[in-house]
């Protein structure tokens, strides 16, 4: 019988499409781990990130609050240590709390709740990244530009290969340590990679594994002059207009974007093997998701930053074959509804004592085959925008509001690659009426622009401070304590090993 208190291994990729996946429908990317995952757990067909951009998609995950409700606006913003994560609330309720990986804390405090932090960040910690509004023309150099496609291909090592074997390393070290403990406290482990992630670079292994005839182009091609007021702020913000990119290159980079996948999906598969070799998963509820998706050229766009779907839309699997059965949920959902669960699963309540209302509600009525809800809702408050970008996603449509831009209304079940757009069409005059209110409900625009400029302001004081004079960084140092690793003379020779051993000898 599964423990009460379940463990939970969550397996974060980044910037991971469903498209690409097997069990997504795609037809290139071979992911056996993750189609095996599928094919035991309930597969989520219409999961979505909050806001399409790592750290504010990673804060909604982690505080079940909308970026608008923590501050949490782009990728230099500061994580608010006064808001708890679902890892305070899983410590509170008795559970380790460990994380191994990319999370994209800015600010001082980095942990948020996690008692253990494998391993350090692969992106900084202070508010270098601060996106100015009042300057949009301006291109920072931090931005993302098309190097990472016109340079795509096979390599021996990457930046991003590095830190992803360590970061998997020590999770398998981790999960190993667990089960040799004697007296064990049910933990949660979030695992998150960098990949697949740009750039478009993958070591030949993996470049390897497709072969160049295999890989399609992107499913939609629109010129400048379909293309949306955001969309066509992207292409700035990513020199996408400067740095036009080649059949070829976009085929190269489709072709190392799989063979990430398929890194990804390996790792997948060493997590798993981890925990059954260390008698854990039968009481382990293994979830995986993405921080958002990517475009991978479709509108000649590519990375994030909007919500079309290839950007907005995540993989999310959650597996316990002696809690649920098998199963595909096609109702919308989103990566607030990840802290709910996990306190509902934990029996804790789904809300447990959180100070303030979520955004998000549990997914546990989905897992067990009653129902659930329907809804999904997004800010974007970062680089890109001029203005708020707003989005509703319920039953078939997706509505998407900006004060500066037309809405936008899809028709998903009719129009997936989202070509066509209703907000004009006379017939959906009620519906766009509708959704206009239920925004002007939900949000106070003008506020919340005034707290980006605001906020972005007050950090670019802070970053041109903090640069002169001695530094003082906020990035994550691991510690090992070396004086109680491997043999030491502070315990018996026979008891060391004994301890170390796996499964455990008497």
């Amino acid at each position: 019988m599964p423990t009460p208190q379940p463990n939970f291994l969550i397996v974060m990729a980044d910037q991971l499409t469903p498209g690409a996946l097997c069990a997504y429908g795609g037809r290139i990317a071979r992911t056996p781990h993750i189609d095996a995952l599928a094919g035991e757990g309930v597969v989520f067909d219409s999961a979505y990130c909050n806001s399409p951009l790592c750290a504010p998609s990673r804060g909604t995950f982690l505080y079940g609050l909308l970026p608008s409700r923590t501050g949490v606006y782009d990728n230099a913003a500061e994580f608010p240590a006064a808001i708890p994560t679902f890892a305070h609330h899983l410590r509170c309720g008795g559970y380790l709390t460990v994380l191994s990986g990319k999370m994209h804390f800015c600010g001082a405090d980095q942990l948020h709740g996690f008692e253990e932090r494998l391993t350090t960040d692969i992106y900084p910690a202070d508010f270098g990244w601060t996106p100015d509004w009042e300057d949009f023309e301006a291109r920072p150099s931090w931005y993302h530009n098309m190097l990472s496609v016109t340079q795509a291909g096979p390599c021996v090592r990457t930046n991003q290969l590095d830190y992803d074997d360590e970061v998997i390393f020590c999770a398998r070290r981790k999960i190993y340590e667990i089960a040799r403990e004697r007296t064990r406290r049910p933990f949660c482990l979030v695992v998150s990679m960098t990949h697949p992630h740009d750039p478009f670079a993958i070591a030949e292994e993996y470049w390897n594994r497709y072969r160049e005839d295999e890989i399609d182009a992107p499913r939609v091609t629109l010129g400048r002059d379909s293309l949306d007021p955001h969309s066509l702020r992207l292409r700035h913000v990513s020199d996408m207009d400067r740095m036009p990119v080649s059949a070829e290159q976009v085929r190269n980079a489709r072709r190392a974007y799989f063979g990430a996948v398929s890194y990804v999906d390996d790792q997948l598969g060493l997590l798993r093997r981890t925990l059954d070799e260390s008698g854990l998963a039968d009481d382990t509820v293994t979830i995986l998701l993405a921080d958002h998706g990517e475009m991978l050229g479709e509108r000649g766009l590519w990375y994030k930053m909007s919500f079309f779907e290839g950007s907005a839309r995540v993989p999310l699997i959650v597996s316990a074959p002696r809690r649920f059965s098998p199963r595909r949920v096609a109702a919308s959902v989103s990566l607030a509804d990840i802290l709910p669960t996990l306190l509902d699963l934990a029996g804790l309540g789904a809300s447990a004592d959180c100070g303030t209302p979520l955004d998000g509600q549990s997914l546990v009525p989905h897992l067990d085959g009653k129902g659930g809800h329907d809804e999904v809702v997004g800010e974007y408050v970062a680089e890109g925008a001029i203005a708020p970008i707003v989005m509703v996603r319920r039953g078939r449509h997706k509505f998407v509001h900006c004060p500066a831009d037309p809405d936008q209304l899809y028709d998903l079940s009719a129009d997936r690659d989202e070509v066509r757009n209703l907000a004009t069409d006379r017939s959906m005059s009620d519906a766009v009426r509708t959704f206009r209110d239920e925004v002007a409900a939900r949000w106070d625009l003008t506020t919340l622009h005034q707290s980006v400029i605001l906020s972005q302001h007050r950090r670019r004081i802070v970053t041109a401070a903090l640069a002169k004079g001695a530094p003082h960084p906020w990035d994550f140092e691991p510690y090992l304590d070396s004086s109680r690793r491997f043999v030491r003379n502070n315990r018996d020779l026979d008891d060391t090993e004994a301890a170390a051993r796996l499964p455990r000898i008497s």
